[in-house]
C-alpha cells in the first residue's frame, strides 16, 4: 500500500465565483402562509410564458391589480388569465388570441383566488 493519499475529486471551478446561497423560497415566496403552488393546464397563457404543465406560484395575500396574472374561479372552475379591471367592469383575458375573453354575465361571478407571482418550468422530465 502506498504511503500517501490520493485526492479523489477536484476543486469546483465555480468555487471562485460563489456568493451567498440562493434560497428559492425566500426569493419566490414573500408570504409563505398564503402561497400555493399549482400546475397549469392548457395553452391559454402561452404568450405570457405559461405553458401546459408549468408550476405556478400563487399568492393569495397579494391584491390583484389591473393586468395581474391571476388564478380565478369562474363557475366553480379554476382558470389562469390576465385580470382587466376598468370602470367597475371586470374581464379575464387569455394570453393566446385563440381563446375568448371571459366576461361575467348576469348571475355569474368571477372570484380572484390569487395572484400568480412566478412560473417554474422544467425543460427535462425527471
Amino acid at each position: 500500500m502506498a504511503g500517501s493519499t490520493v485526492r479523489a475529486g477536484f476543486p469546483s471551478p465555480a468555487e471562485d465565483w460563489s456568493q451567498e446561497r440562493l434560497d428559492l423560497t425566500k426569493l419566490l415566496v414573500p408570504h409563505p402562509a398564503c402561497t400555493f403552488l399549482v400546475k397549469s393546464g392548457g395553452l391559454s397563457m402561452k404568450d405570457a410564458g405559461i405553458d401546459d404543465g408549468d408550476l405556478l406560484v400563487v399568492d393569495r395575500y397579494m391584491k390583484a391589480q389591473h393586468r395581474s396574472i391571476v388564478v380565478a374561479v369562474v363557475d366553480d372552475d379554476f382558470t389562469v388569465k390576465y385580470l382587466y379591471r376598468r370602470n367597475g367592469r371586470v374581464r379575464l383575458q387569455a394570453a393566446n388570441p385563440t381563446f375568448p375573453d371571459i366576461i361575467p354575465h348576469d348571475g355569474q361571478t368571477i372570484e380572484v383566488w390569487g395572484v400568480v407571482t412566478a412560473c417554474i418550468k422544467r425543460f427535462v422530465k425527471v
